[in-house]
């Protein structure tokens, strides 16, 4: 079954979306990310996506308060990718209740970290793999390596992560679609799971990456597409349910 994973994407503690990741580029959506993290609970999500953008940029946790706010009042799994780069600020997070923990540029900069963090933290780490044109970008997508998608992700899948989050960055934000042939590229490419992030602006998107459940893509995170309302949460969660009973 496809899983539907609102995103929350935090910034100076409000809950904001950024175009193709650019910071010149913000619309702020709600000053209290905690009221939002309750509105997609009570609508049916079983798991909800934070991502710390100053941290991401800045390389160590900005806003952490407001996810221990977000933690503690609601009861759904939490995933947090965004600054987290050592394997002390994994151990902190853990502890703080969230499930599971995304490491994106720290896969990158540190060849290590990862295989330790899997290894000491089985099942609870996820690799962000953030690709502009097949390649890898880090520190909060504003720098461009020549290092492509494929050979990242067959890497994280050999050191232990539970899963795979590629967003493709030009679409990210921009509600322009989902680039299909990238996604099911990289899925047929690793053994884990893929979970699809980028560009996601209407339900005939779902449906098609649907069809790519077959291929190893087990969930859609989806932002701009919920805050503007060119997607309904509750009418996603019916296709993605319906299509798996069917």
């Amino acid at each position: 079954m496809l899983k539907i994973i609102p995103a929350i994407d935090l910034k100076g503690g409000k809950c904001v979306r950024l175009e193709q990741g650019r910071i010149d580029r913000e619309t702020v959506f709600s000053s209290d990310p905690t009221a939002v993290a309750c509105q997609w609970e009570e609508l049916g999500a079983e798991l909800i996506h934070l991502v710390d953008l100053d941290g991401a940029f800045a390389g160590i946790p900005k806003n952490k308060e407001v996810i221990k706010a977000i933690r503690a009042i609601v009861r759904i799994p939490l995933q947090l990718g965004g600054g987290i780069r050592e394997l002390k600020v994994i151990e902190e997070y853990l502890n703080l209740g969230i499930n599971r923990i995304i490491l994106g540029t720290a896969i990158y900069q540190n060849k290590n970290l990862l295989k330790e963090a899997c290894a000491r933290f089985p099942g609870q780490i996820l690799a962000g793999i953030d690709a502009r044109n097949g390649k890898i970008a880090i520190k909060g997508w504003s720098e461009q390596t020549e290092l492509s998608v494929i050979t990242l992700a067959k890497e994280c899948a050999e050191q232990g992560a539970v899963a795979i989050i590629y967003t493709d960055i030009l679409r990210d934000g921009m509600l322009s679609g989902i680039n299909l042939e990238a996604i099911q590229k990289l899925a047929r490419s690793v053994s884990i799971p893929v979970i699809a992030s980028g560009g996601v602006a209407k339900i005939a998107d779902i449906k098609n990456i649907l069809s790519l459940t077959k291929d190893g893509v087990t969930g859609v995170i989806i932002g701009r597409a919920l805050y503007e309302g060119t997607i309904d949460f509750k009418e996603a969660l019916k296709v993605a349910r319906e299509e798996y009973v069917g």
